[in-house]
């Protein structure tokens, strides 16, 4: 979240990605670093077992997602 944040307030669009456990996490965070409305894309959880094929899978599912983020 600190990266995505530097990012956008240094004029680089960026999505914070995470694990969907994180989803209420990740949005205080954004608040109390300033940025509410950094965007973030959640991707099924969980991603720690995750073998590479699953999270090629997961990326897949999301990428429209961050697309659409950063060119929204």
């Amino acid at each position: 979240m600190h990266d995505s944040i530097w990012f956008e307030t240094n004029g680089k669009p960026a999505v914070f990605v995470a694990s969907s456990v994180f989803e209420e996490a990740a949005r205080k965070q954004a608040e109390a670093l300033g940025l509410p409305e950094v965007r973030r894309v959640f991707v099924p959880h969980p991603i720690q077992d995750a073998t590479d094929e699953e999270m090629k899978l997961k990326a897949e599912a999301v990428i429209d997602q961050v697309i659409a983020a950063l060119t929204s």
